[in-house]
Formats: structure tokens, sequence, C-alpha cells
């Protein structure tokens, strides 16, 4: 069984990109199904029994030409197929041009219309790659992706078993002041968490000098009055909370700044220091949330410090993320009787994340798979979208064949 390469991950992880083609060690079924991707860092993919076969990263589809190159390259697909596939794989949002796209080219040939939720997704992709269709326990880790629920999802433990998955935890929801201002300007998110400690008349006083007191008073009222500010359980949201409360970053100028200072900090402190002292602060309830609020008393008061502290409230951050994953993730193998991780999700681009994270649960006696040819991030999801939905058409056959045999 192939292992985590901790040599492989890098924060601008779609720079790391798909490969044209793939064959992949096992078959989900003979289907013959296009997958349309998600929106951010689009591609689309065809997967053909074993064979993949990949459209060019596109890009985020609010860039107009971006859905042209999309639906020029589902095209393209479409020809290397014959003109015929047995269903059109796409993201559970319905307001994606590659929702949309997938919608009206799987009316125009007649067949499915396979939606695949996000998360499930980005951990079908991994255990397509790896040819993994036993139970297996998928940590999904990213900015955001439409939950069944509504609600903007990131922080994800899931028991998947081909097109069969199941929610086990999730990271404890954090309000977004703004909706998606908040994930462009890490204060709002340290806010956020101020605001689910009962500190809210902290958020004035800690950010009205930096951002203006308007917006700081603005932001405060609306965490308390709870006007715009969706929910979400993204993990690429505590990254920024926590680059916000130790001042490392007010707004971001491109997308992930602020978690790559905060991985930054944290290598060059473990490097010189080793492991942070003090408890790691975290908890997990019995419904499977994981809380990380216990940890930012300590973050927000080693922001007020010097560039030391800072340093090591980055380190501080990863390693009790490691720790509460860790024991989040065993605690649901051990449930499930799964010997099987996939990490899928834009945060385990983050090596200090990626490798902490996959040494300890291999200490644990469990098996850790990240995919190496495919991207972990957006850009690889459409194989995860075609992987699920051949699942289904699969277990579809079947159910007729026996259906029919009873009959």
């Amino acid at each position: 069984m192939a292992r985590l390469d901790r040599r492989r991950t890098t924060h601008d992880g779609e720079r790391v990109m798909t490969a044209p083609s793939l064959d992949l060690p096992a078959a989900a079924s003979n289907a013959a199904v296009l997958a349309c991707g998600a929106w951010l860092k689009n591609a689309a993919c065809l997967l053909n029994g074993q064979h993949v076969q990949w459209s060019p990263v596109h890009g985020d589809l609010g860039d107009p030409a971006n859905c042209i190159a999309l639906e020029q390259s589902v095209e393209a697909l479409l020809q290397k197929a014959g003109g015929q596939v047995d269903a059109i794989a796409h993201d559970l949002h319905p307001d994606f041009f590659s929702s949309q796209l997938a919608l009206r080219i799987a009316d125009q040939l007649g067949v499915p219309a396979i939606g695949v939720q996000h998360h499930h997704a980005h951990i079908g992709a991994v255990a397509a790659e790896f040819g993994l269709h036993e139970p297996l326990i998928g940590l999904a880790l990213d900015g955001v992706g439409l939950g069944t629920d509504g609600v903007a999802w990131g922080g994800e433990l899931l028991w998947v078993d081909g097109a069969q998955w199941r929610r086990l935890g999730h990271l404890q929801t954090l309000a977004l002041p703004g909706g998606d201002t908040a994930a462009r300007e890490p204060w709002r998110m340290a806010a956020a968490v101020l605001h689910g400690m009962g500190r809210d008349a902290e958020i004035v006083a800690r950010y009205g000098d930096k951002v203006g007191k308007p917006a700081a008073q603005t932001v405060q009222s609306m965490l308390a009055r709870g006007l715009n500010c969706p929910p979400a359980t993204g993990a690429g949201r505590w990254f920024d909370a926590a680059a916000g409360a130790l001042g490392i970053s007010v707004k971001q100028a491109f997308e992930a700044e602020a978690a790559i200072a905060l991985e930054r900090l944290a290598t060059a402190w473990l490097a010189e220091h080793g492991e942070p002292d003090g408890a790691r602060d975290y908890a997990i309830d019995d419904e499977g949330v994981l809380d990380l609020r216990p940890l930012f008393a300590r973050l927000f008061a080693l922001g007020e410090g010097d560039a030391r502290d800072v340093a090591r409230g980055a380190a501080l951050f990863h390693t009790t993320l490691v720790a509460a994953l860790a024991e989040w993730t065993e605690h649901a193998a051990k449930r499930y009787d799964a010997g099987a991780i996939a990490f899928g999700g834009g945060c385990f681009f983050n090596r200090v994340l990626t490798s902490r994270l996959g040494a300890e649960l291999e200490r644990r006696d469990l098996h850790v798979f990240l995919p190496q040819k495919v991207s972990c991030g957006d850009a690889g999801l459409a194989l995860g979208q075609a992987w699920v939905a051949a699942h289904q058409l699969q277990e579809t056959e079947t159910s007729k064949t026996g259906a029919n045999a009873c009959a």
C-alpha cells in the first residue's frame, strides 16, 4: 500500500499540475464519466474505466474567459469519448458555471447528471489515484465547499466507501462577518473567534487602529446581531483566524497569503526551537465537532508580544492542530475499523501540517494517502467527482441486476 510522500507538497499547490492523462490502478466501473470540476482552479476530466484524460487547468470560473475555456474542454473530452458518455458529474453548488454546464450537457446527451459533494470528491480523488476500494476515513481540509445542509463546509471528517459516505465530524463553525470578504481579511476571522469566545468587546480595541475604528465597530455589531455572518466550517478560515490573532495578516493580497506566512513562521520556529512548550488546547465533543477556540486564548496573548512570540504562536497553532486532527482521525478509524486515511483539500499543501500529521497517524499504525499524480486541491477535484459517479452507476447497475434476478 503506497504511503504519503512528504517531499511533494507545496503551498502553491496548483503548480503540481495534473498530468494530461493517467491510468488508475483499478476501475470503479466500466462506465465513461465526464466531470466538470469545481469553481476555483477549475479543470475537467474524462474517466473511462481506468483511464483518465484531463483538460488544462482553466482557473477560477469567476472569469468569463475561463468559463469559455471549460466549455471548449468539455467538448474536446466528449469528442475523445466518441460523443457519448454514461454520466456527467458536477459539484453540488447550483450557481457554479461548471454545475450548470454539466446539467446542460447531460440534458443534451440524455444521460444522468450526478452531483457530488465537494469534500466527498476530494477524498474520491485520493481513492481513485491509489485504487482504494475499501471503506476509508477521509480528512478533507480546505477553504470552502457546499455541504448537503447548505452551509459552507471545509473542515470535514468523512467515512467513504465508493459512492456511499457519511459526515463523521467537522471543525467548529465560525461566522464569516461580511461573507466572502471575511476570507480575504483575516482580522475578520480573528474577530469571529473573539465573538465565539464571548470577547466581543476586544474587537475594536484590537483592530480599530489597524483597519479603522468604524470598520471594526461594524464587524463587532454584525457578529453581535448575526447580520451577514454566514456560518462556515472551513479549515482555511481557522488558518486565517490564527494569522489575524497573531497580527501576521490583516488583509490578504492573494489567496492563502495569510496561511503561507503562518506556515513560514512556524517552519522557522520549529527548525530552531523544536516543539513549543505548553498544553495543546482543543476540544472534541460527542457530535464529532473539533473546536480550536481553547487554543486561541494563548494565540491572542502571543499576538501582543514581539516577533519571537508571534513565531512561537504560529508553531503552536500548527502543532496543536496536528495533535487535534490526529486524535480526531484515529478515533474515527477505530470506531469504523478503517486502516486507510485519505488527505484531501488545499490545506494539505502546507508542509508542516501534512508531514507532521502523516507521521503521527502512521505512528498510530494507520496508512496515510495523499495524491501524488493529481492535485489535492480543487484542480484535482474532477477526478473525485468522476470516481464517485462511476461508483454510483455501478451500484445502480448491480441493484438492477439483482432486482431482475429476483423477478
